[in-house]
């Protein structure tokens, strides 16, 4: 099996031996409710290791807190999930990290959905509200609630996600009295699982649903502390009212836009999500609270991605987004000579996106997004006109001719 097989390759290699293929927890619900797929997917499967190892040339081992078995697809990552060869739908009851919702499957060879725990209707109600899922203000979750799920899992950081992952990309949240506790305790040392999980995040409906539930249980704080402590970093209510730089970083993801067909950015996202990584470690300077908070964000922002092992083209992208997330608002008065690379970058419309998030999120209203835009297009119009400079002037011949 090549590694640039696509999934569906994957499943019909699988079935072709004699194995099942079916998707699991995640993958299976959104293929369900018509979701776009995650660039990650979770494959259970009756075939063990050493038949893996002969179907999948790439196979590779991320450890067994990941999954069984892993292998880099075209769409992604594919983490295989190994049980026994005649193990029945009902035998896994309760092995799903704890939540029901999870024990969804679907089976590619047969192309039906699998339902050991009977979570149909909570499926039927997910499907009839996820298209108002952005248009809602926030989830709320008592303190009640979040103290009993804390108390199922002491140390499992696995299932925490899991609570915060149904929460940000369905809008679900987990009955607790209807949960079975997971007994081997999981942490989320290994960079592979934090990534996985923080894009899924990332590419979910409401990512601030889920980092808030992560906030609140402790996790993030274990975790990732250069994004808890955000909530410790104030912001002047004259420019900031939504509150401090938390509360703002979560509203921005209110703000984004899929595309036509339901797709986030993981750049862009990321990118929301770091772009004030600079705040907390900003020093004060004349009039300037957080004085070169663009340039220290862009370094923290790449050592964390580092951290959970992010691919260097999505380390760097994300460090020129956060670097120049301040520059767009800026456009119109600063002369060429300061903007034009940065603006020739195929990357400027995700941070001409990420300047409207934060803008949308501030309550300062979208004019200046509008003028800086316009500013924007005319430079991009410049580019194209051999008879322009870039500043919109006429230009002699020879200039012409090393414009061409």
């Amino acid at each position: 099996m090549d590694k640039k097989i696509d999934i569906c390759g994957i499943c019909s290699s699988l079935t072709e031996g004699g194995f099942t293929a079916k998707f699991r927890g995640l993958s299976a619900i959104d293929k369900y409710l018509g979701l776009s797929a995650l660039p990650y997917i979770w494959i259970e499967t009756n075939a063990d290791i050493a038949a893996l190892a002969r179907l999948c040339e790439n196979l590779r081992f991320p450890g067994v807190e990941i999954a069984d078995g892993a292998v880099d697809t075209i769409d992604g990552v594919c983490y295989f999930n190994c049980v026994e060869p005649d193990a029945k739908e009902n035998d896994s009851k309760g092995q799903y990290d704890g939540f029901s919702l999870l024990s969804f499957l679907y089976d590619s060879q047969t192309g039906s959905y699998k339902d050991p725990e009977g979570i149909y209707n909570n499926l039927r109600e997910l499907r009839q509200r996820k298209a108002s899922l952005m248009e809602e203000d926030k989830v709320y979750l008592s303190s009640e609630y979040l103290n009993s799920l804390k108390a199922l899992w002491p140390n499992n950081h696995y299932a925490f996600f899991y609570a915060a992952l149904l929460l940000a990309r369905y809008g679900y949240i987990p009955e607790l009295n209807n949960l079975s506790v997971n007994n081997f305790q999981i942490s989320l040392k290994e960079p592979e699982m934090q990534r996985a999980f923080l894009s899924c995040l990332m590419l979910s409906p409401r990512p601030d649903w889920g980092l808030e539930l992560l906030k609140n249980t402790g996790l993030l704080e274990i975790l990732w502390p250069e994004i808890a402590i955000f909530d410790n970093v104030d912001h002047s209510k004259e420019f900031h009212p939504e509150g401090n730089v938390w509360n703002h970083t979560l509203e921005t993801f209110r703000h984004r836009k899929a595309s036509a067909s339901g797709v986030y950015d993981l750049r862009l996202s990321l990118g929301l999500l770091l772009h004030d990584a600079g705040k907390p470690i900003a020093d004060a300077s004349g009039g300037h609270r957080f004085e070169g908070h663009a340039e220290l964000g862009a370094r923290a922002a790449s050592r964390f991605l580092e951290r959970l092992e992010y691919p260097p083209s999505i380390v760097h992208d994300v460090y020129y987004l956060v670097r120049n997330h301040m520059l767009p608002a800026a456009l119109k008065r600063l002369p060429l000579s300061k903007t034009a690379e940065i603006m020739a970058s195929p990357l400027f419309p995700t941070l001409m996106e990420l300047y409207r998030c934060d803008e949308s999120s501030s309550f300062k209203g979208l004019d200046g997004y509008y003028e800086n835009s316009a500013a924007y297009r005319t430079f991009l119009k410049n580019t194209k006109n051999p008879y322009r400079s870039l500043d919109g002037k006429k230009i002699g011949r020879l200039e012409i001719y090393k414009k061409i």
